[in-house]
Parts: structure tokens; sequence; C-alpha cells
């Protein structure tokens, strides 16, 4: 009796299991119905009640990367990429999600990280003409990119220097105006000085060659 509740037991799990892997199947068959219609955003729900019942279902995840992407909600649809690349054991598959990750980072000029995505890629697919090329574009723009923010540094330096020599040089001229108003006023004292001293001395000649009154006595 013992045994034959065992296998009747085990039976009623196999057949959950079924029919739980049944369930979320016809969810991603119904997604991918109405992807192929470009519903997307009906995909879209879909494809989250397959995961809903299979959260472990890397097709469902991919399936909902896919879908996200196609409206343009990249950030989401890099996390279910993400999810399905560490559950998909496929070779294939695989390289299809870090294929798709690397095109989203590319979209949005973000060069290293579709680089890394791009290599992963080609480790489980070699044979990815089209990875392989996209691989090679990001690694260009990456270099253009490089370039460009040394350019902008070496003129930012260049800028930087320039101004510290104008302001040097303005230094410079400012001390020398102020050295030079420095002599004007000194010659200017100096020519007051000599004109003051000049005419003292003529007011002093003139006193002396002027004639004296006598002042005289009354006689008593």
């Amino acid at each position: 009796m013992k045994s034959t509740r065992f296998y009747i037991l085990l039976i009623m799990i196999i057949c959950c299991a079924v029919a739980k892997a049944q369930s979320d199947r016809q969810s991603i068959r119904d997604g991918n119905s109405r992807y192929h219609a470009k519903d997307y955003p009906k995909a879209e729900v879909h494809y989250r009640k397959a995961i809903e019942k299979n959260p472990s279902n890397p097709q469902a995840l991919y399936n909902l990367g896919c879908a996200l992407m196609m409206q343009q909600k990249d950030s989401a649809a890099i996390v279910q990429y993400e999810k399905a690349g560490q559950l998909e054991t496929n070779p294939l598959r695989k390289a299809k999600v870090y294929h798709n990750i690397g095109v989203i980072c590319q979209n949005h000029q973000m060069y290293q990280e579709a680089i890394t995505a791009y290599q992963e890629s080609l480790r489980n697919n070699p044979k990815d003409d089209e990875t392989r090329y996209n691989l090679a574009l990001c690694k260009q723009r990456k270099k253009e990119n490089q370039d460009q923010n040394k350019d902008k540094q070496n003129q930012k330096k260049d800028q930087n220097k320039d101004q510290k020599d104008n302001k040097k040089k303005e230094q410079q001229q400012q001390q020398q105006e102020n050295q030079q108003m420095s002599k004007e006023n000194a010659e200017q004292l100096l020519n007051a000085a000599i004109q003051e001293e000049k005419a003292t001395q003529q007011r002093m000649k003139k006193a002396m060659q002027t004639p004296q009154k006598r002042n005289l006595e009354k006689n008593w």
C-alpha cells in the first residue's frame, strides 16, 4: 500500500509539473503571436504571465526582453536579458541574448559595455559575423571618443595656459604703468620744487634791489 501511494504521489507531482510547463509555454506562444503582430505591449503581458508561472524559463525572459526593447524600454530589457543569459544553457540562444545587450549599449554610445556584451556573444557563437562587425565598430568608436577627449583636454590645457600668460602680462603691464606713474609723479614734484625755489630766489633778489626808506628823528 505504501508503495502504491508513493507512485500515485509521484505521478501527481509529474502531472502538476507538466501542466505548469504547458501553461507557461502557452503564455509564451500567445506572446509570440502578439509579438509577430507587432503588438508589443500585449506580447509583454503574455511573457510576464509565463514568467510568473515559471521564473526560470530563459525563453520567456529573453522574449520579454525583446518586447521591451521594441518599446524602447532599454534599461528594463537589459535586466531581462541578463536574467536569461544566466539561465540559458544553449550556446546559440545565449549568444543572441548578449548580442541584443550589445545592440542596446551601442545605440546609447556605451561602447565599452557593448564591447563586453559582444565578446560574450562571440564566445558562445564564434561564427556570428554580424556580432563580430559590431564589435569592431564599437572598438573604433571607443578609440575615436578617447582621441576626442584627449584633444579636448589638450585644448583646455592650452586655454588655461593662455589665460595664465595673459594674466601675467596684464600684471606686468599694470606694474609698469604704476612704475611709470610713480616716475611721472616724482618728476612733477621735482619740477614744482624747482619752480618754487626759482620763485623764492627771484623774490629775494627783488627785495634786495628795492631802496629802503630811512626814518628821520625829530629834533626837539
